[in-house]
Parts: structure tokens; C-alpha cells; sequence
């Protein structure tokens, strides 16, 4: 079962995604991220492939899309914050993203 990160986990597994671009959402126990793409191709084939990820690891995003923009915002419903699904998922993100 997916549990919500204790406060030690959090500062170790977190402070990596801040280094590439990840911030706390304000409101609620969620990260979030907003990815630039060359046009709206890229952008949306970048979120094809993440979601191929997503569906395998059945913990899929809260995203919009506006033309060459993906705004990402990741927690675990099941949790009510963040899990280490989150910190995968935003890994593989930014490694599709290259």
C-alpha cells in the first residue's frame, strides 16, 4: 500500500526535483512543474509518453496543455499528499523531457 512521505523521506527525495524546477504547491501536499516544448507537437507527444508511464504505474497527473506548455501538478489521492508514486512519476518526467 502507497503511503504519504514522512517528513524525513520528503527532504531527502524532494530536494532533487527542486534542483530541476519541481515547487510545493501552496494550498495542498502536491508538487508541481511546467514543461516548455518547441510547438505543440512536442508538447503533446511528450505527454503521450508519460502517460504510457502513468498507466503502468496507475498514478496518472493532474496536467493541462496550452500550445507548447504542460503545466504538471502531481499527489497521491489515495494518500491525501505526497507518496514516492509522485517522485517517480516526476522523475520520468523529466527524464522524457530530457
Amino acid at each position: 500500500m502507497t503511503e504519504r512521505l514522512s517528513n524525513e523521506t520528503r527532504k531527502t527525495l524532494l530536494a532533487p526535483l527542486k534542483e530541476t524546477g519541481w515547487d510545493m504547491v501552496d494550498d495542498r501536499d502536491a508538487i508541481r512543474k511546467t514543461f516548455k516544448f518547441g510547438d505543440f507537437a512536442d508538447a503533446f507527444g511528450w505527454m503521450t509518453r508519460a502517460a504510457f508511464w502513468a498507466e503502468k504505474w496507475n498514478h496518472h497527473p493532474e496536467w493541462d496543455n496550452t500550445y507548447n506548455t504542460v503545466n504538471v501538478v502531481l499527489t497521491t489521492h489515495d494518500v491525501d499528499g505526497l507518496s514516492t508514486l509522485d517522485v517517480k512519476l516526476a522523475r520520468k518526467m523529466d527524464s522524457l523531457a530530457g
